[in-house]
């Protein structure tokens, strides 16, 4: 079968620091092929646009395999393209890089947005609230990297340069992971407090000491890209009742209340019902002190306020904004809530 005789409504990717991913989705909310790939690079380039093609001429051949390997064709594949991309932070890089997609006519239309989108949008109701011009609320990413982004009811939007440490973030498994090693290093040469993180931290990479892990980082021996792998360490230190893990933990819950604050009153949304949706890799684990603190923190701040935890891969919402943009069903989003794993709102 060819693109050509059965073909795909909508191109979905979410591109994250760590991975991105790529889904082929028919009108009905069908999904016909899902595919993963490397992540996206920290400065925009052609590189965004090589992983992305490369990811969707795997797509293609996965939904519509031909014998002979012969190489697809990838223009006019989807009505269309919705990317939602890390580090593609600022207005201009959003509209460079829509225009980088649109130029290679896979699809007829392209939209590009920050990855927050797609975890917010895999979190609401498939149907606008009563008296809302669209969907909205709060989305909050925590994976390799941390970012948060709003929609109010009336479509005005708030969120975060987000470009690090220069723009005041902190949080996401490279955050925790660094500063696991932080405490751990200190534990070993008296500066701080005992922890477990001293023993953890080294013997994740078949180290003995912190400071071994230091020397190992300074080198190069093992790379900076792997910190975040800490992150795991450090809820399970937090669940045996480590006190620094444990405050580390709850330093993430409260800068993640923090960022969803601040957006929810740039918005004007103190007093409503809005919806936060929290999504990403560290996330997903759902630590019952993170999830806890975070809730017990929102309730305060905003008293009407739900929060959703959201497991499934964030390229769901993606996919769902693309049916949103050809006017799919609320049956067709219910379908490819399935197909993800991902729960049945209402609407």
């Amino acid at each position: 079968m060819s693109p050509q005789s059965s073909q795909p409504s909508v191109v979905a990717v979410d591109g994250g620091n760590s991975k991105t991913d790529l889904a082929l989705i028919g009108g009905d909310g069908t999904l016909l092929a899902s595919v993963r790939g490397p992540g996206m690079p920290h400065r925009l380039s052609e590189e965004n646009v090589k992983i992305i093609a490369d990811l969707l001429r795997s797509a293609v051949k996965a939904a519509y395999p031909t014998s002979g390997g012969t190489e697809p064709m990838l223009s006019n594949i989807a009505r269309d393209t919705v990317a939602c991309v890390a580090n593609v932070d600022l207005p201009d890089d959003e509209r460079q890089l829509e225009r980088m997609l649109a130029d290679q006519g896979w699809t007829q239309s392209t939209l590009v947005a920050n990855d927050t989108f797609a975890v917010l949008r895999a979190g609401l109701d498939d149907v606008p609230a009563a008296g809302a011009d669209r969907l909205w609320g709060v989305g909050v990413t925590c994976g390799a990297g941390i970012n948060c982004a709003g929609m109010a009811p009336d479509g005005r939007k708030a969120g975060f340069l987000a470009l690090g440490h220069i723009t005041g973030d902190w949080g996401g498994g490279g955050a925790l992971g660094m500063d696991a090693q932080w405490w751990a290093i200190r534990a070993e040469d008296g500066r701080g407090p005992q922890t477990v993180l001293r023993q953890i931290v080294p013997a994740h990479f078949g180290l003995t000491e912190p400071s071994e892990l230091a020397v190992a980082l300074h080198l190069g021996k093992i790379g900076f890209d792997r910190i975040g792998e800490l992150a795991r360490l450090v809820f399970d230190a937090a669940d045996s009742g480590d006190q620094v893990a444990r405050d580390l933990v709850l330093k993430l819950a409260n800068e993640i209340v923090l960022m969803a604050g601040a957006v929810i009153r740039r918005l004007d949304l103190t007093g409503a019902a809005v919806p936060v949706i929290l999504g990403g890799g560290v996330i997903a684990a759902r630590n019952p002190l993170l999830i806890d603190a975070i809730t017990a923190q929102m309730a305060d701040l905003a008293p009407d306020s739900t929060v959703r935890v959201i497991e499934a891969a964030p390229v769901a919402g993606a996919g769902l904004l693309g049916l949103d943009r050809i006017g799919a069903p609320v049956s067709a989003m219910r379908r490819l809530r399935e197909e993800f794993g991902l729960q049945h709102l209402s609407g």
